[in-house]
């Protein structure tokens, strides 16, 4: 402060010397330039000049580092130095009178920092966003432009005011900012004063814009999972900004479920495939957690673990023989009701239900049918078991299964069927009687007369035997046809025959008469006449 206000001083002091001072008066001083403007730190040179007639007392007045490399009879040329900031040289000259002129210096340097305030992590679509430059250093500050850019599109242009100087703009954030590039710029503009204009950017920063809505996510999963099976859980939201940047937590009771995420558009789909543990049975709370930007939104669900084992269904013999009594036992877990069918009756639910039953060979393949019912969360669940009963009983052939009369045309297609029951099945053959020739049972083919007769069925297992007569009929026709043309031919013949007979037979006769008449008129011509 002390060396600014000195400056103006001295030449006013020169001024009251040149004026107290006697001179001839009409002498002039000269500066060249006038006006210079230099890069800080840089030097020019200063011609100081008189038109006084003889020689002059010339001088140059300045705070600068200065130094006279040449002069003349009434001039002199100093070269200023190390130049900082701002100057007002002046040059003077005593010719009898003091004279003086200043000229002015001007010092130009580039900001030393642009800079753009860090921009918001996340910028929500449709709501302000202020961008702010900074800028510290840089003259003249007459001459020095901020500029922010969004990429190479300028959205404000100011003056650098101040030191720093800030400069800033208020912009509507949309899905188009997403990953888009802002700067800010300084322009230095010295083309009036000869030179060029210099810019200077900051680094750009980069908007990452989004879109969550106000709504929360759909979370889709069942109200009641069994302990140890596998049970899926989809968590589903539309109208996200950028889908794919959504992060997703899908959670039971602040256990992780690892969900795969996929994006379509504006919508995600996270889904998860759990396997819920015994040691979780109850009510548990699943949440799914969708985040993007800095906002979250989320929902809730509750989902009842629970364990249900099948009802334990026994038979007190899986195989018996006839007769015998089995014991049917169905029983479940605790706090479950059980209802037992197969054949019988059916009893109000309890927790335990027993039948017994005298085995007969109709009880062979029934099937025991055993439900549990448990109430859960206000739901009824059900869980079945079932067991067969195999009864062991001796070959059986009815005649529902096995007909005693077959009667079929010859040359149908038939299936002879007979069907022997027994446990275990016992082996089925038909014989017939005479020459003991098998009868094919349960092959379709072609009738023929020679399968007719009586066959012997026999069913044997290792639980005994028996048999069953069967008799098989073909009807079939005969040749009428070739029988009467066989008969018309001989009649015909015998007829021919017979009327060739009578032909020939008459043909003699008139033959032998013809013949005899021949002879008695022989007879007469050759017979001498009588005399009178």
């Amino acid at each position: 402060m002390a060396l600014g206000t000195a400056r103006p001083a001295l030449p006013a002091l020169l001024a009251l010397i040149g004026a107290l001072l006697p001179g001839l008066g009409g002498a002039q001083t000269s500066v060249h330039p006038l006006e210079a403007i230099i890069p800080r730190g840089g030097s020019v040179q200063v011609n100081c000049s008189t038109s006084c007639d003889h020689r002059p007392f010339l001088g140059l007045e300045t705070q600068l580092t200065k130094k006279e490399v040449a002069q003349g009879d009434n001039w002199k040329m100093f070269e200023l130095s190390g130049v900082q900031e701002d100057s007002t040289p002046i040059c003077f000259s005593y010719c009898q009178a003091q004279t003086m002129v200043s000229m002015s210096l001007t010092v130009y340097w580039f900001p030393e920092r642009v800079e753009l305030a860090p921009l918001p992590r996340w910028q929500p679509v449709g709501e302000n966003l202020t961008l702010r430059c900074q800028v510290a250093g840089g003259a003249p500050r007459t001459n020095l432009t901020v500029v922010l850019l969004r990429g190479e599109e300028e959205l404000s242009r100011q003056p650098a005011v101040g030191e720093p100087a800030e400069a800033t703009v208020t912009v509507l954030a949309g899905r188009d900012d997403h990953l888009a590039n802002f700067s800010c710029r300084t322009e230095l503009d010295l083309r009036s004063r000869g030179l060029g204009l210099f810019q200077n950017s900051s680094a750009p920063r980069q908007l990452r814009t989004f879109v969550l809505p106000e709504t929360h996510p759909n979370l889709v999963t069942p109200s009641l999972v069994e302990a140890g099976t596998e049970w899926p859980v989809n968590c589903t939201m539309d109208g996200l900004f950028p889908a794919s940047e959504a992060q997703v937590r899908l959670e039971l009771s602040g256990r992780n479920l690892h969900p795969t995420v996929t994006h379509n558009n504006d919508s995600l789909l996270a889904t998860a495939h759990d396997k819920a543990n015994m040691e979780e049975e109850g009510t548990r709370q699943l949440s799914c957690v969708v985040t993007l930007g800095h906002q979250s939104r989320s929902w809730q669900e509750n989902v009842t673990i629970y364990s249900f084992p099948a009802p334990n269904l026994t038979l007190s013999e899986p195989e018996v023989s006839e007769q015998t009594v089995v014991t049917v036992e169905c029983e479940a877990q605790a706090g479950a009701l059980v209802m037992l069918s197969g054949g019988v009756p059916a009893r109000l639910p309890g927790p335990r239900a027993q039948l017994q039953l005298n085995a007969s060979a109709e009880d062979n393949g029934r099937i025991f049918f055993c439900s549990a019912l448990l109430e859960v969360a206000g739901q009824v669940l059900h869980k079945n078991q079932t067991r067969e009963l195999r009864v062991l009983y001796g070959p059986r052939l009815d005649k529902r299964d096995c007909l005693g009369n077959w009667t079929w045309q010859e040359g149908s297609q038939q299936t002879l069927t007979c069907q022997a029951w027994g446990n275990p099945v016992p082996e089925l053959k038909c014989r017939r009687k005479g020459d003991n020739a098998l009868l094919p049972i349960g092959d379709l083919r072609p009738v023929t007369r020679e399968v007719a007769g009586t066959y012997l069925c026999q069913a044997r297992s290792p639980r005994g035997e028996v048999a069953r007569e069967v008799v098989v009929n073909v009807i079939y026709h005969r040749n009428y046809i070739l029988t009467t043309i066989l008969v018309t031919v001989a009649f015909t013949i015998g007829a021919a025959g017979l009327a060739a007979y009578f032909y020939n037979r008459q043909r003699k006769i008139q033959k032998y008469k013809l013949q005899k008449a021949q002879e008695a008129a022989a007879m007469k011509l050759n017979t001498p006449a009588t005399p009178p």
